[in-house]
């Protein structure tokens, strides 16, 4: 599992035109799911998500969370995360795990960071959406599963 966390001012995700999530001061959270993840994997993802410290405190260090600065979260999946570009110039996306369980989990993500932050939006799932943001910063972190 994947989650680009870019640390924002606003953001917003229109699918239609319409505006069907926005935040203010936040984190816009893609996320990418691959093949062999699950609920295991997503509690590790979003536990760091949710107490990453990338906020500045009174010092001008990093060292506030989401949740220590009232922040909202917009939350956007991405399965384009996943793309291998080794050969060619035609991305592959084999990696990306298959829309059922890549839905399953992005439902299971949103409801447990709404347990943790008062106010997460989200995007939908399997859409064509347009998303836009002020990245303040710029401030923009990989989280990996792999990895953590």
């Amino acid at each position: 599992m994947r989650f680009i966390i870019q640390r924002v001012t606003q953001a917003r995700v229109t699918v239609e035109g319409k505006t069907v999530g926005e935040i203010g001061n936040g984190f816009l959270v893609l996320v990418g799911v691959c093949q062999g993840d699950d609920r295991k994997v997503a509690d590790r993802m979003v536990r760091k998500l949710c107490g990453l410290r990338i906020f500045e405190d009174e010092n001008g260090k990093t060292n506030l969370s989401l949740k220590d600065v009232g922040g909202e979260m917009l939350i956007v999946s991405q399965f384009t995360l996943y793309a291998d570009c080794k050969k060619g110039y035609r991305p592959s996306f084999v990696k990306a795990g298959d829309p059922a369980l890549a839905e399953e989990l992005y439902e299971y993500i949103l409801e447990e960071t709404g347990k943790e932050i008062p106010v997460v939006q989200h995007g939908v799932f399997g859409a064509h959406m347009e998303v836009s943001l002020v990245n303040h910063g710029p401030f923009t972190v990989l989280l990996d599963s792999t990895e953590i």
